[in-house]
This record gives structure tokens, sequence and C-alpha cells, in this order.
């Protein structure tokens, strides 16, 4: 049986007093694409530190591709592509000469399929990198590790800079990615972003893992939203179980309930609804909902 794609255990680090992160036990499996979610300060790049073995772990394990991130990091990282949040190239070099260099560095990629990628997100690769914006530079990196064909893809940030269209090329790639089988580990603030090309979803608080699973699953941690339109006035909804706020104006309730919708239903059939819309949490409320009253 295959390795997964991520794996660690117990992976903890320490910068001193800080603790950045706590016993991470953490699974990606092979052609999964894992979104992994919290605010600055939460450990996103630290994990993504210690996956590359860039920095070692205080005590745990962290393995990339079936290999230890840190003791067999060449091995890890010949089947890894990263991509940074903040683009570091090399200023002189032009776009062309950049994937010239990271081919010969790494031995090798899809020419084919970086041809394809340059034209999906419009890049010219004869201008230097000194003279492209910070969301043109996000794209050579982009275009440079997608064309690996890597087995794992660690994205930290990667459509920062990137306008609409382009964040929609990205979304194409990755699902071609996903549909080859690679695996996807995507850090992010765009909610949107994970939420489509996503699998599961981790969220991390102050360093540790606070809540994991399928988008399904963690909607169902959370109120279900009715809005609701009366011919007259609302109804008092007083002692309604599983109603957890209300609030509405002349003609109208905006109401969160949590668990079955059986005793509210019943309620709202005693009245003249004319309208009635329900919805599932976006991810963006999961997301929000781990951290009111925890800033960090």
């Amino acid at each position: 049986m295959a390795a997964p794609a991520i794996r660690t255990q117990a992976l903890t680090k320490r910068y001193g007093r800080t603790l950045a992160l706590d016993d991470l036990e953490l699974r990606v499996e092979r052609g999964e694409a894992y979104g992994y979610l919290g605010p600055n300060g939460a450990g996103k790049t630290t994990t993504i530190r210690l996956l590359l073995g860039l920095h070692r772990p205080t005590s745990g394990s962290a393995e990339l591709a079936g290999f230890d991130a840190w003791r067999d990091a060449v091995s890890a990282h010949r089947r890894a592509a990263y991509v940074a949040g903040e683009p570091f190239l090399w200023p002189a070099l032009t776009g062309a000469e950049t994937f010239a260099y990271l081919e010969r560095l790494r031995g090798g990629v899809d020419r084919a399929y970086r041809d394809v990628l340059v034209e999906r997100f419009q890049l010219d690769t004869s201008r230097k990198v000194r003279a492209l914006s910070k969301g043109n530079r996000q794209k050579v990196q982009l275009v440079a590790a997608f064309a690996t064909r890597a087995d794992v893809l660690v994205l930290d940030e990667p459509t920062a800079g990137l306008d609409p269209l382009m964040e929609m090329a990205f979304r194409e790639t990755v699902r071609e990615a996903k549909e080859r089988g690679q695996s996807v580990f995507l850090s992010s603030h765009i909610l949107s972003e994970v939420e489509a090309v996503c699998d599961r979803v981790g969220i991390l608080r102050a360093g540790r893992l606070v809540d994991e699973g399928t988008l399904t699953e963690l909607r169902h941690l959370k109120t279900r939203t009715l809005d609701v339109t009366f011919a007259g006035t609302p109804p008092r909804l007083d002692g309604v179980a599983g109603v957890t706020t209300v609030s509405g104006g002349a003609h109208t309730l905006h109401i969160e309930t949590d668990g079955d919708l059986t005793p509210l239903l019943h309620a709202l059939a005693e009245h003249d609804v004319v309208g009635l819309e329900s919805r599932e949490p976006t991810l963006e409320e999961v997301f929000l909902h781990h951290y009111d009253g925890h800033a960090s």
C-alpha cells in the first residue's frame, strides 16, 4: 500500500518560548487536494517549512511523499514541487530563462504542458523577472511547479496577486493535477478557492488542528440558515427547539437553527409563509465559527 502524500505525527515546533505548532496529526492521501486554513500566525507556513525540511521539528515527525522530510529531504524533494506565497526569483533572468534553470536543477519537466500553462496564465516569458508584477512572478512559480508533474504539490497562498481570471486558471490546473493522481496541499486565505478545489479541509488555530473533514462534514458542524418571508407580521419563535438566533424586519425573519428542522417547520406552518430560502453554511462561515472569540 502506497504511503500517503503527507503524514505528520505529533509534529511540534517551538521557536524559543513560542509554540508555533502543537502536536499536529495530519494525513493527506495520494490524489487528494487538501485545504489548510488559518489566519496569519496560526502555523500554516511553519507546517510547510517542516514538510520541506527547511526547519527541524522540536519533536514528532513529518513525511513528504513517503520520505522523512528532515532525514531524507533530497528524496522527498524529487517528488514534490513548492509554490511560495512571496515569490523569490532571480531578477536578472527572464521567465523563459527561469524555467530553463529550474528544469536543469530538477532534471526534467513536461515541456508541452508547460507551454499550455504559459498560454493559460497569459505569461510573457520574454520579460525579466525584475520587470514583472507580483502576480506575474507568481505565475512563473505556478507554471514551473505544475510543469514538473510532481507527485505532491505544496502550495502556500499560491494565488496571491492574481486577478479573478487567473484564479480560475489556477483552479483548472489543480483539477487537472488531481485527475492525474497528483496530491495538492493548499494553504490559503481564499476560502472560495479552497471550497472550489479541495476534497478535505483542515482548520488550524494557534498551532493546533481544531477541525478537519470533507466540506459536507464541516458544514454540518454549524447551523443552517433560513430566510423566511411572511404575508403578515412574523411570528415569535421563542422556545422553538433548535433555533439559535432570529432577526428580521416587518415581514421577514433570518433564522439560524442547529439540528432537526422539524420543530421549526411546524412552527412556521402555522403562519402565512410566502417565501422560504434555506442554505447550508459556506466554508467561510464554518471557518469563522472556529475563530469567534479566539483571535490569534
